[in-house]
């Protein structure tokens, strides 16, 4: 816990940037009828019923200093769709870094393991040189911005019936343009003495 709030606390460094990683997954759902729009006296209306089109992955990069964001669309979340993803951040995203600080959970696809499987062994280590990975502890994934930023792409973009893969890009795409154009990001007030304090019962004890 305190390795990623001590992350948190360094001053901005364009040549090791803080990256806040994770994953989230949205329904594609379409309508079945037609929704009319509202009319004056009538509000819309869309019917109950739907029709599943499948489930998409979204990976979300969100380095928080610099308030940018991107988020991936996939069909899947494999050890090889993590890879590639590193391998972006790594080559075209901070080409000029020389360590990138990624914040992640413990999900068994965050491993280095996973360029190894996906990437020639000569590969996998050019990429895991530039990469250093930081762990939410088990149950403290909240610790990871990245949740809250999935939590405003929700609530911005997400809240409505998406159908295809394609409608999914392009609304996510619209929010991230407008997040970024703006350089939000978030105001985090959580620090290493205020989780010793509040948390004591966590941190063993040592006798006087």
């Amino acid at each position: 816990m305190e390795n990623v709030l001590d992350i948190y606390e360094q001053p901005y460094n364009r040549l090791e940037p803080v990256v806040c990683f994770d994953e989230s997954s949205k329904q594609l759902i379409d309508d079945v009828r037609p929704p009319t729009r509202s009319q004056p006296g009538q509000a819309a209306r869309q019917d109950a019923e739907y029709q599943r089109n499948g489930v998409a992955n979204l990976f979300m990069c969100f380095e928080p200093l610099a308030g940018w964001r991107h988020v991936t669309v996939t069909d899947r979340r494999t050890k090889q769709d993590f890879a590639r993803q590193m391998q972006w951040l790594v080559d075209t995203v901070y080409p000029h870094a020389t360590c990138i600080h990624l914040v992640l959970d413990n999900l068994n696809t965050h491993v280095a393991a996973s360029l190894y499987e996906t990437f020639p062994p000569a590969e996998a280590n050019r990429l895991l040189k530039h990469l250093r990975f930081h762990f939410t502890p088990k149950h403290g994934s909240w610790l990871n911005m990245a949740e809250i930023e999935f939590s405003v792409l929700s609530r911005l973009a997400l809240n409505q019936r998406i159908p295809t893969l394609s409608d999914l890009v392009r609304i996510i795409g619209g929010y991230e343009a407008k997040r970024n154009a703006k350089g939000a990001s978030v105001n985090w007030r959580i620090t290493t003495p205020d989780v010793r304090l509040k948390l004591a019962r966590l941190y063993p004890s040592i006798p006087d």
